[in-house]
């Protein structure tokens, strides 16, 4: 598995300088952006509109996602959330629990399929 990457995407600074709602607002007017295996440690992604974002191998080691809506996110499959604030976020229903809590107590990658 690669190393998590900082992207010098300009929509992927505006979250890293914590400009979440600008981000939310440019993906909205229809901007796309390459997340996969993007580098979010410590983070805070709180009121991020996740649905349509390919978070495949991120790494959220220690982030705040407290209330982020992953159900329609277009995939999570690898991301890591060792250590981060999930209280109130969903994740896409075929996330096991299990894989969840691995995931954040060891930072294990997520799988599901």
């Amino acid at each position: 598995m690669a190393a998590p990457i900082i992207s010098s995407d300009p929509l992927y600074r505006l979250l890293r300088e914590g400009k979440v709602a600008e981000f939310n607002q440019r993906i909205a007017a229809g901007e796309v952006v390459n997340l996969q295996g993007c580098d979010f440690r410590h983070i805070n992604l709180q009121q991020l509109q996740a649905e349509g974002l390919d978070f495949a191998n991120c790494y959220f080691r220690q982030a705040d996602l407290r209330g982020v809506d992953f159900m329609n996110c277009i995939n999570f499959a690898g991301a890591s959330i060792h250590g981060a604030k999930i209280s109130g976020a969903r994740f896409p229903a075929e996330i096991r629990a299990e894989e969840i809590l691995l995931s954040l107590e060891y930072g294990t990658r997520i799988r599901y399929s």
